[in-house]
């Protein structure tokens, strides 16, 4: 990045299962909490970017980021909307950034949203399957199978118990209970878990991330003044076809974008102090931490079943509850996670607040297809 890009503003809706507004609702919230906690007027926006993966699907509406901008009054403003499935927060978030560090703004809101509750079961579960490749989806092959394949995998080349994966929902759950915006907010034991229902062997019930509604937003402002500053917000592309991976256990997107990240900011991995990490599935959390460099390969379990993820651990992970337990509607996961560490860098995340001068989050595009690393620090 050339000119400093600083998180002026963040602000979120509480995810929920069922918000009962669309989903332009939504994100005006959530836009105007951010604005108000930058103290920035919509008019002063240069340019408003929306994540959003399928609101076309989901409720029938396009257009969301024209009518956010008209509904703030952020006339003059330039406007787009960013897809990319699963990840379409973080790359919302990505186009902010290199706007505000390229000098063709000044100060850009980013909001992410989805409200997945307003689609039937069928429907919805067709747009969430339509993210796989098309040959894996033509044969029924699911996220939640990709999710229990992967699992299966890594417990069994790893010799590593079930109770590893039981033990990173456990967390986050009891992270998520500390969170009033998260949409579960009741903690869950490991023996919970190991109870719950199989969904797709060995992943069951509570290794599985929700369907959810709900938007988060931030502003960026050109400069480093502010309290939390953007470091690097990189990407990357991965193989779509899982098929067609030289192995399962692969997330080679993850690994490239966190490559990107430490470069561009000129940081070690031992200098993050949390990490905000993609656990739409609990094995997501393992084999994303080990892409990124934090742990050896196979040897994240037992950092989570140890403590070290914890909120006292060594390496604080979703604090927030992640999307396990936070929820994860598409289009706002990657935006909500850079909320929550802002949270944790200006020392706000009143009942979960870690020790911390830099955070990471990576935010995943299906599994694996795309993925945004981001490095934030705390302004000194």
């Amino acid at each position: 990045m050339h000119t400093a890009v600083s998180l002026g503003g963040v602000g979120m809706t509480r995810f929920a299962a069922d918000a009962g507004d669309d989903v332009r609702t939504l994100l005006e919230r959530a836009s105007t909490r951010a604005l108000d906690d930058a103290d920035v007027a919509a008019a002063e926006l240069d340019g408003v970017v929306v994540g959003n993966m399928a609101a076309e699907a989901f409720e029938e509406l396009s257009g969301l980021h024209n009518a956010l901008a008209a509904s703030l009054g952020a006339h003059g403003a330039q406007a787009d909307r960013v897809e990319n499935t699963s990840a379409s927060g973080a790359s919302a978030f990505q186009r902010g950034a290199q706007a505000v560090a390229s000098g063709a703004a000044d100060t850009v809101l980013v909001a992410g949203g989805e409200r997945m509750s307003a689609a039937s079961t069928e429907t919805a579960t067709g747009v969430i399957g339509s993210i796989v490749h098309p040959e894996e989806y033509v044969h029924g092959v699911t996220l939640p199978s990709f999710g229990g394949l992967a699992a299966d995998a890594y417990l069994r080349r790893y010799d590593a118990p079930y109770e590893a994966l039981a033990a990173v929902a456990s967390k986050n759950h009891g992270n998520g209970a500390r969170n009033e915006y998260a949409q579960f907010q009741t903690e869950v034991s490991v023996e919970d878990a190991a109870d719950s229902p199989l969904v797709a062997d060995p992943l069951r019930l509570y290794d599985c991330c929700p369907t959810s509604d709900g938007a988060a937003a931030v502003v960026l402002r050109a400069g480093d003044k502010g309290e939390v500053v953007v470091r690097a917000c990189e990407s990357a592309v991965g193989t779509h076809a899982v098929a067609d991976r030289d192995d399962p256990l692969e997330i080679a997107s993850v690994r490239t974008a966190g490559e990107r990240a430490f470069d561009a900011a000129d940081r070690e991995r031992g200098a993050v102090d949390v990490a905000c990490i993609h656990d739409a599935f609990t094995v997501l959390e393992l084999l994303e931490l080990e892409e990124l460099g934090f742990y050896d390969a196979g040897t994240a379990w037992r950092a989570a079943t140890d403590g070290g993820t914890a909120l006292d651990g060594s390496l604080p992970v979703n604090p927030g509850g992640g999307l396990k337990a936070r929820g994860h509607p598409l289009g706002a996961t990657g935006v909500s996670q850079l909320v929550e560490l802002v949270w944790q860098l200006r020392g706000e995340a009143d009942g979960r607040q870690v020790d911390c001068e830099t955070g990471l989050a990576v935010n995943v595009a299906g599994f694996g297809n795309n993925a945004v690393c981001t490095l934030l620090e705390g302004a000194a």
